[in-house]
């Protein structure tokens, strides 16, 4: 048991001072506000809020960022930055998939990530040989929340085709491909190793509607019959186009008639939806899974928020191809891309309220919905996923209440993370994670070999 003394802290729904928290193992087992600490505390100066969950991430891209940013021949998109991606990881070996991974996961808790959604498809050794078990990789992503003490939903992607329709895959997909009955002793195998992570969930991600055609959608949700699904919908518009070429259907249209959403789905990007299916997706409970610095990276588009919000629609907040890992980043270029392109200020959150934390508030209770876990709040009962903020910070000094998070939000860069527990740990102590060193170490060998490799 361990007892956590804040000067200010969001618990609940609102805003207190001088608060104790009693934590016993994972749990939050006691909330006291305007309390005194006690010789047995852990205090801290700063403003605590609650974690928020990263509900996408393909962490082994954390390698390639910034190594494609040149320009080439053609117009550079998604589709040309795939092919860079594609021969990239033609070489990257478990060991490297672990040390790439346990290194983005220290930085996501030092950004104020507690948990991620860890949407995994680089199954396969390079040849495109499934592993004696096929969930190495798997294997290796819970190793690396396990050194970095983040919360994990691990989420397993189905892949087998290489276009909307069931279209051959191409060489560079070898890596990332099951059958169904090879999906199942996957899932399998991912079980056993999630097992071993308290407070680890496991769902699955049938990848697209590229990847996966309609036949093997629905027998993976019938077998699947509890537990997150998530999946790319709409993020660019050739992939419309093509979903429409061969459907007659838009991808989040196609999904919302023949897939019966509901709160269990995720769907990831999102980008380009008519006004209908914005409305439409709001309604059917599914959370709208954003990453808004990896949709800027790439040229997708942007997310029209407003309309999907006015109906209901719950939204989460991932770093995706992890090219940047800030929380208040992703949340700040969620709206900035509102006010870009509207050109109007303060698009998300109610009039008169405070927009940083209607985008804060929103952002963790999608995630924990997407990822089946607990509501994302400071509350007993609740896990004790706590980032303590540098009330200090020349971005937060002298601010009170939902200032913070404004503060946090639109006004700070890195650095005004002090603290974070994830699961009742303390795994970032003065801005530092507490392994930071060492995970470094192992993942700059790594980066030496893919490099000299590439």
């Amino acid at each position: 048991m361990a007892e956590i003394h804040v000067a200010r802290a969001l618990v609940g729904d609102g805003w207190r001072r001088d608060v104790s928290m009693t934590v016993e193992g994972r749990t939050i087992t006691a909330i006291a506000p305007d309390s005194t600490a006690t010789a047995s505390s852990q205090r801290f100066a700063g403003v605590a809020v609650p974690g928020v969950a990263n509900v996408h991430s393909h962490a082994f891209q954390r390698a390639m960022a910034g190594l494609v940013e040149r320009r080439g021949p053609e117009d550079d998109s998604f589709w040309t930055w795939r092919e860079v991606m594609y021969r990239f990881l033609a070489s990257m070996i478990p060991d490297d998939i672990e040390a790439v991974t346990a290194w983005a996961y220290v930085e996501m808790l030092e950004a104020g990530f507690t948990t991620v959604g860890e949407f995994h498809y680089l199954h396969n050794a390079p040849d495109g040989t499934h592993y004696a078990d096929p969930a190495e990789t798997g294997g290796r992503i819970v190793a690396a929340a396990e050194m970095s003490g983040i919360g994990l939903a691990l989420l397993p992607s189905f892949y087998a085709h290489g276009g909307c329709g069931g279209q051959p895959p191409t060489p560079g997909q070898a890596r990332f491909l099951f059958d169904l009955d090879g999906f199942a002793r996957l899932l399998e195998s991912s079980r056993r190793h999630v097992a071993r992570l308290p407070g680890a969930t496991l769902g699955i991600a049938p990848h697209s509607l590229r990847a996966v055609d309609a036949p093997e959608l629905r027998t993976l949700i019938e077998r699947w019959s509890d537990g997150p699904i998530h999946i790319h919908a709409a993020e660019q518009a050739r992939e419309v186009e093509d979903c429409v070429a061969w459907s007659g259907a838009r991808p989040v249209q196609w999904l919302l008639d023949n897939m019966g959403l509901d709160a269990r789905w995720c769907l990831i990007h999102c980008t380009h939806m008519t006004p209908d299916e914005s409305v439409r997706l709001a309604k059917s409970g599914a959370v709208a899974g954003l990453c808004p610095i990896t949709e800027a990276n790439l040229g997708d588009g942007i997310f029209e928020a407003p309309r999907f919000a006015a109906g209901g629609g719950h939204f989460a907040v991932g770093t995706d191809s992890n090219v940047r890992i800030a929380l208040n980043e992703e949340l700040r270029t969620l709206e900035y891309g509102q006010r870009l392109r509207e050109q109007k200020r303060n698009r998300l959150g109610p009039i008169g309220a405070s927009t940083g934390r209607h985008l804060f508030d929103t952002a963790r209770r999608g995630g924990a919905q997407a990822l089946g876990l607990s509501s994302g709040s400071l509350a007993v009962g609740q896990t004790a996923d706590i980032v303590i903020l540098h009330e200090d910070h020349p971005a937060l000094v002298g601010r009170d209440g939902d200032q913070v998070i404004d503060s946090w939000i639109f006004a700070a860069g890195d650095g005004a993370v002090r603290d974070v527990f994830a699961g009742g740990q303390r795994v970032v102590a003065d801005g530092r994670h507490v392994h930071r060193d060492e995970i470094r170490q192992r993942f700059a060998v790594a980066m030496r070999r893919l490099l000299e490799d590439a």
